[in-house]
């Protein structure tokens, strides 16, 4: 088996310096013609440009639409999102998932707010040193919206560059991860930074694709060491071999009390924080539905309980995990809720639950819920 080579200057000279910079001019001369007009784009505010930056991480751009400009709408500066209540931001976050990205936003928002007079600073370094603000959307917002010499490395431009250099490495190896930032960096436009990091993940997400791309259209094609020297091109970026995620039971309980349903919300730590939810827990080895739900309700409430029919189950995927959540009809009987193992709870009217944030696992439990009570 060969050696694995981790040297950037070992794939960047595949391609000689001076076809280098003709390669790039052809690049940007495509993206002005081909490039996809999105909202984002047609700005120069650096907050817009955050904001559009951390939404797209993880969430594919489709999806980020039907959310950017409500979300603007709602917190249009630095200072609205950072006075407003995290429940209000998780909220107008409700169903993009990766929740840790509205929290790390509206904490780096009170950040700035508070010690930078609400403006974010144009240098990469400065950027890094607010909380809540990693080295990838540092590096999008210092190029994006100040033209800084900083690469933007996120699977587009990973895909792109291994197929260009020809890369038998997986990007999610932590060692290829580094070399691909350092062969960005080496690689990037002097001067344009802006245009070209758009133009490179563009080119990832409309002709390099991973699956079929569209090669014959490519603008790189004359230059690119995969299209040239491989029969298929999209055998790159090398994958490893998923591995089979964990199944978890959850049971859930439709706490009723007086026409009233409980909701709790998670602590703002962790997978999901912040978010409400229907009570309940994981099941344990050995342990029936029946059993398992009455304990989690004492263990995590202090309640007494009884449990009754089954509701409705639902399987949902998580990046790490999958789950089943079985929801079932409970009869509240005694005892004063605690948060014992969340952060607050509540007794709502169920037409009300839509004021409150929940998962996407646990909004279509309230989907359920209304179209039985015929809301829907």
């Amino acid at each position: 088996m060969p050696r694995k080579n981790f040297n950037p200057g070992v794939y960047l000279n595949r391609i000689p310096r001076p076809r280098q910079r003709v390669l790039q001019n052809k690049l940007l001369q495509w993206y002005h013609a081909a490039h996809r007009v999105l909202p984002w784009r047609k700005l120069r505010g650096a907050y817009a440009i955050w904001v559009s930056e951390v939404m797209l991480q993880q969430t594919q751009t489709a999806k980020v639409l039907e959310y950017y400009a409500p979300f603007l709408r709602r917190f249009p500066r630095v200072e609205t999102l950072a006075a407003a209540p995290l429940d209000d931001v998780l909220k107008a976050w409700e169903g993009m998932g990766y929740y840790a990205r509205a929290r790390n936003l509206h904490r780096a928002a009170n950040y700035i707010h508070e010690n930078l007079r609400g403006r974010l600073p144009r240098d990469y370094e400065a950027l890094l040193q607010i909380p809540g603000i990693g080295p990838y959307t540092a590096a999008a917002v210092a190029s994006i919206a100040f033209n800084r010499d900083h690469a933007v490395v996120d699977g587009n431009v990973e895909r792109v560059l291994s197929r260009l250099f020809r890369i038998a490495l997986p990007p999610k190896d932590h060692r290829a991860k580094q070399l691909f930032r350092e062969l960005a960096q080496a690689f990037l436009y002097p001067g344009r930074a802006r245009v070209w990091n758009q133009a490179l993940m563009e080119l990832g997400a409309l002709i390099c694709t991973p699956k079929r791309p569209k090669c014959s259209e490519c603008p790189a094609k004359k230059y690119c060491c995969a299209y040239n020297q491989l029969r298929d091109p999209a055998q790159l970026p090398a994958r490893r071999r998923k591995p089979v995620l964990p199944h978890y039971d959850i049971v859930v309980g439709l706490v009723r009390k007086n026409n009233l349903l409980l909701i709790d919300q998670r602590k703002p730590e962790g997978l999901l924080g912040g978010l409400w939810e229907f009570p309940g827990g994981g099941v344990n080895p050995g342990e029936t539905h029946a059993q398992a739900l009455p304990l989690r309700l004492r263990e995590g409430l202090a309640i007494e309980t009884v449990m009754g029919k089954n509701f409705l189950q639902v399987k949902h995927g998580y990046s790490h995990f999958r789950v089943t959540l079985h929801v079932y009809h409970c009869d509240y009987i005694s005892g004063e809720p605690q948060a014992l193992t969340c952060q607050q709870w509540k007794w709502v009217h169920p037409k009300d639950l839509k004021n409150y944030a929940f998962s996407t696992a646990n909004r279509r439990i309230i989907a359920a819920l209304m179209q039985e009570a015929g809301s829907v």
